[in-house]
Formats: structure tokens, C-alpha cells, sequence
């Protein structure tokens, strides 16, 4: 009776495990940026499964650093601004990036910096009259 109990409990145990490393356990986050095609942005999990995203660049408004206070901790994390096609001045939505990883203020800024390179080379520029 008790090594049933026990064999069940380590069953149910690796199976949490499993589902853990499979599902939620992220290992690494990356984000490709091609300026004429969109964003990427890739997640692998810590089992070797892979989750990509992509975003048209027709779809990206801007990139830009958020700070959320969370409990007495500011935290910083980079975010992809999509256009809103009803409104053009407004955004539809906030697509978070590194959640998982959580990277430093100044690592933050680097990307954001290569970003912003990329994106205003797709802005086209004023034409003199």
C-alpha cells in the first residue's frame, strides 16, 4: 500500500517535471531584426523545444524600454509597439520581449539602440523640393 502511494507520487512528480521543462522553464530568448521583413523573436526551452514569433515590419510602430514596479523592484524590459489600423497615431498592442530572462538596463539599451538603428533606416527620408 505505502510504496503504491509512493511510486504514484514519484510518477506524478516526473510528470510535473517533464511538463515543467517542456512548457515553462525557458532557456534562452533571441530577437532577429531585418528591417525590410519584421521581428523575430525566439524562445527555447530547456527540453530543446523552440516557440518563434514573427511581426511584419508594417505591423511595428516602435521599440521602446518599459519599467514596471513590482513589489519594491523597478523593472526594465523592451517592448514592440504595433500600429493600431483603425487609429494611426495609436497603438493596438504592447508585445514584451526577454520576459523570461530579464536581461540588465544596459543590455536593454544596446538592443534598443541597434533597434532603433534598423528601424529608422525604414523611414523614408524627406525629399528636397
Amino acid at each position: 500500500q505505502n510504496s503504491m502511494v509512493l511510486s504514484a507520487a514519484i510518477f506524478i512528480t516526473l510528470i510535473g517535471l517533464i511538463i515543467y521543462l517542456h512548457f515553462v522553464k525557458i532557456d534562452q530568448e533571441s530577437l532577429l531584426v531585418i528591417g525590410s521583413l519584421g521581428i523575430q523573436v525566439t524562445s527555447s526551452y530547456a527540453s530543446g523545444k523552440e516557440s518563434t514569433t514573427f511581426i511584419e515590419m508594417s505591423q511595428v510602430k516602435d521599440v521602446v524600454i518599459n519599467e514596471a514596479i513590482h513589489m519594491q523592484e523597478v523593472i526594465y524590459y523592451l517592448c514592440i509597439l504595433l500600429w493600431d489600423p483603425g487609429d494611426p497615431e495609436g497603438v493596438s498592442e504592447v508585445v514584451p520581449l526577454f520576459q523570461s530572462s530579464k536581461p540588465r538596463l544596459d543590455c536593454l539599451i544596446e538592443v534598443y539602440k541597434s533597434c532603433q538603428e534598423i528601424l529608422e533606416q525604414r523611414k523614408p527620408t524627406p525629399q528636397a523640393s
